[in-house]
């Protein structure tokens, strides 16, 4: 028999799934002090306590500036401010995150010059988040 899960956002459930995966994988990531999605606009912004770094899966390392903006449709978060992601020693700024397909379990990150298909099960856990420094060591995580 499966497990019941609730949301933990009970009065949000009406939103599109992908507002609430993003907002989880933010309080996961740190400490979120507020978030706000303007439903008329579609612009989501939230405010972390402090910019970090959070390490997903394997080596896939991202910086969370502490606003964190973009305009929130049905499957898809684009014109991103505030993300990117390490690729190749260089950082490139996440622009959209879209899952074009719930079922697939696919989340596609346009990075600029690439998408990127991850899998959404590689945020199921919790990232090993570390604070900005001037110089991220991959020893911190």
């Amino acid at each position: 028999m499966g497990k019941l899960k609730l949301s933990p956002f009970p009065s949000l459930s009406p939103l599109p799934p992908l507002f609430l995966l993003l907002v989880l994988l933010l309080v996961a990531a740190t400490g979120v002090e507020t978030f706000s999605l303007n439903r008329s606009s579609g612009v989501l912004t939230v405010e972390l306590n402090r910019p970090c770094y959070a390490k997903y899966y394997d080596d896939a390392v991202a910086f969370f500036n502490r606003s964190i903006r973009g305009n929130l449709s049905f499957g898809a978060l684009r014109g991103v401010e505030g993300l990117a992601q390490e690729e190749l020693f260089v950082w490139l700024p996440v622009k959209g995150i879209l899952v074009s397909d719930p079922t697939s379990g696919v989340i596609l990150f346009d990075i600029g010059l690439a998408h990127k298909r991850l899998s959404r099960s590689l945020f199921d856990d919790p990232p090993t988040v570390a604070p900005m420094v001037s110089k991220l060591k991959k020893t911190q995580f």
